[in-house]
Formats: structure tokens, C-alpha cells, sequence
């Protein structure tokens, strides 16, 4: 780390980066997340980055290291529980590990600081919460046109339930006052503003493929 966030809004910007990575791990990515965590391997941890990237490796071989370090051998209990459960365990352990890191950070903050930036962490639905809650778009929702993008007007329901959705870029929930558009290869949905775009722009195309899966274009 270069140089490590002070402020409470820095410290919880870099909380906000390192959960998004994380959910996405335990989410989009997991048969990535789960072919990785092989249970022959080493000590792994999960990492979230600041960057919003997420890694599994080895844990620092700095000792003390420079930030609290995730809960290890992740990988030696996933094939010891079902799949559910393991993820769950997991979401668990990033959310402890998540707080750490921010109150590390914020050592040096206020008593008023510290209970601000816990304030910011609190108002987000914690990662087993995501991981827990969370469903494929397509088992959640049904269209109601062949455009997969959300205005202001419309109401989103399957028959008298009401549904939550997470944008796959903040992790925010879904607001019926914000434009959203839904991606054609992965199926998770975004924010217009997350991901560049406008209702305009999105009437002109015939298919949306969000920034994530246009990257893993350039993947051998």
C-alpha cells in the first residue's frame, strides 16, 4: 500500500473497494473462487483489494504484516461442507476481516471519527448478508419488456414479492428512482451511472455486455 487512507471517508472508501472485490468473489466469480481454493494447496487466504480486484494466495510473509490478514486455509474446509456452507463461512470470516482492516486504518481517528466511519460500514448489508440473500437475476425477476434496462417508472416484483437486487459494481441496492440496465452474458445488474450508462444509450443497443465480462474477452 503506498500509502494508507487517514481520513474516514478514505478509510471507508477503501472498506467499500475491498467489499465489492470480495463480493464478487463470493458471487459472480466463485467457480473461479472455488477452483482456486484447492484444498492441496497452501495456507489461502482471500483478499480484497483496494482496487476492487480480488486474489486468493498465500498470506503475507511480513511479520507483523502490513494490514490484518484474512482468515486462513479457506481452501482445506471447502470440500468438508456443502458448497452453501462454505461460502457462508467464508462471507463470515471476509466481514470480520473487512472490519479489521478499517479500524486499523482508523487507529489514529477520533473517538467521534471512529463511531462516523463505523456509521458508513453499518449502513451496508454485510457480505454473509449478500452472499446469503442473494440470487441469479434471471431466477428473481421476470421482464417486462424485451429491453433489459430499468427506468424510474417501473415496479419490480415476482407476483406480490417485492425483490432486492445489488448493483454488481457498488453493491448498492436497487433504487426505483435510478436507471439500471442488466448484462446479457453474466446477468447481474448495474447502475446506469456504475457502468456509463444512459436510458438513451441503452434503447440503441440489442444486447448490453457490462465492463467485467468485455474484459474477459482478452482471458487465455
Amino acid at each position: 500500500m503506498a500509502s494508507k487512507p487517514r481520513t474516514v471517508e478514505e478509510i471507508f472508501k477503501d472498506y467499500r473497494a475491498r467489499r465489492i472485490a470480495i463480493i464478487r468473489a463470493l458471487t459472480r466469480d466463485i467457480d473461479e473462487l472455488y477452483g482456486l481454493c484447492d484444498p492441496g494447496k497452501e495456507n489461502l487466504c482471500l483478499y480484497g483489494h483496494p482496487n476492487e480486484a480480488w486474489e486468493v494466495t498465500l498470506p503475507s510473509e511480513e511479520v507483523p504484516p502490513e494490514l490484518p490478514e484474512p482468515a486462513l486455509g479457506i481452501n482445506f474446509a471447502r470440500d468438508d461442507v456443502s458448497r452453501k456452507d462454505w461460502l457462508s463461512l467464508v462471507a463470515v470470516h471476509s466481514d470480520s476481516w473487512l472490519l479489521s482492516v478499517a479500524f486499523y486504518l482508523g487507529t489514529r481517528l477520533s473517538h467521534n471519527e471512529r463511531k462516523r466511519l463505523f456509521g458508513l460500514i453499518n449502513a451496508l448489508p454485510t457480505i454473509f448478508q449478500v452472499v446469503t440473500s442473494n440470487k441469479k437475476i434471471k431466477d428473481k425477476f421476470t421482464m417486462n419488456s424485451g429491453n433489459k434496462s430499468w427506468g424510474s417508472t417501473e415496479i419490480h416484483t415476482r407476483g406480490n414479492e417485492n425483490v432486492d437486487i445489488i448493483c454488481g459494481s457498488c453493491s448498492e441496492k436497487y433504487n426505483k428512482n435510478e436507471f439500471w440496465i442488466g448484462c446479457d452474458i453474466c446477468e447481474w445488474w448495474y447502475h446506469g451511472k456504475c457502468v456509463m450508462m444512459t436510458p438513451i444509450k441503452a434503447e440503441t443497443l440489442k444486447h448490453y455486455k457490462c465492463p467485467s465480462c468485455c474484459l474477459r474477452r482478452g482471458r487465455p
